[in-house]
C-alpha cells in the first residue's frame, strides 16, 4: 500500500473530527443564547426573540447547510427536556431556523464573500419570512389547539391585547408571525455581518480543510 492511500484516510478523519469539533461549539453556544430570550413590543407574548441563530449561521457559512440544520436540530433536541409547548415551540424553531440558515448556507457555498454573505442573509430572511406564513397556518396554530387545547382563538385575544391589528388569524399571520420572521432574520443577520469579518478568515480556514478533495 502507497503512503498516498494511506494519507486519504487520515486526512478523512481529521476532516470529520474538526467538522464535529466545530459543530458542537456551535450548538453548544446556541443553546446557551436559546435561554437568554426577550418578548419584543407589539408582538404576540408567545414569539420570544434570541440570538441562538447566530452561531447556527456561522456553522452553515463554514461546514456547509446540512450541517446548519444538524447543529439547529441539536439546539432544539437539547432544549426539549425543558419545553412549556409539548415540543410544539421546538419543532416550530427548528424549521424555521432551518429555513433561514440552510437557505443561507446554500447561497453563501455559491459566493464565499462578504458581499456573498450579505446575500445569504438576505435570501434567508426572505425565505424564512415567506416560507414560515403558511407553515405556521396550517400546521404550528393547528398543532397548539390539538395537542395543548390552546386555541387560536385564545392566542388571537393574547396578541390582540399587544397588537390592536391582530384580529383573527390571518391577521396573527400577517401583523405577528411575519414581521417577528422578518425581524428576527435581519437581526441575526446583521449581528453575523459584524463579526463575519473578525472570523472570516476563520470559516474559510476550516471550509478549505474541511472540503478538500481527495
Amino acid at each position: 500500500m502507497s503512503q498516498n492511500s494511506q494519507k486519504l484516510p487520515q486526512k478523512a478523519n481529521v476532516s470529520l473530527s474538526l467538522k464535529l469539533a466545530c459543530g458542537a461549539v456551535m450548538t453548544a453556544l446556541s443553546v446557551v443564547l436559546m435561554y437568554m430570550e426577550v418578548a419584543l413590543p407589539f408582538m404576540p407574548p408567545f414569539l420570544k426573540f434570541d440570538f441562538s441563530e447566530i452561531p447556527v449561521l456561522v456553522g452553515s457559512f463554514t461546514l456547509g447547510p446540512w450541517y446548519g440544520v444538524a447543529i439547529e436540530l441539536l439546539k432544539n433536541l437539547i432544549h426539549l427536556p425543558v419545553t412549556a409547548t409539548s415540543g410544539i415551540g421546538e419543532m416550530s424553531n427548528f424549521i424555521t431556523g432551518s429555513i433561514y440558515v440552510f437557505t443561507a448556507g446554500a447561497v453563501y457555498s455559491r459566493k464565499r464573500t462578504m458581499k456573498g454573505a450579505i446575500i445569504a442573509m438576505t435570501v434567508g430572511t426572505i425565505a424564512l419570512a415567506v416560507i414560515a406564513c403558511p407553515f405556521n397556518y396550517f400546521i404550528t396554530l393547528p398543532l397548539y389547539g390539538s395537542i395543548c387545547h390552546f386555541t387560536t382563538e385564545a392566542i388571537v385575544g393574547m396578541s390582540q391585547a399587544v397588537n390592536p391589528y391582530i384580529t383573527d388569524k390571518t391577521s396573527l399571520i400577517l401583523w405577528g408571525f411575519l414581521p417577528f420572521n422578518i425581524f428576527k432574520g435581519a437581526v441575526v443577520g446583521f449581528f453575523t455581518f459584524w463579526i463575519y469579518k473578525p472570523i472570516s478568515r476563520l470559516i474559510n480556514s476550516i471550509h478549505e480543510k474541511t472540503h478538500k478533495k481527495s
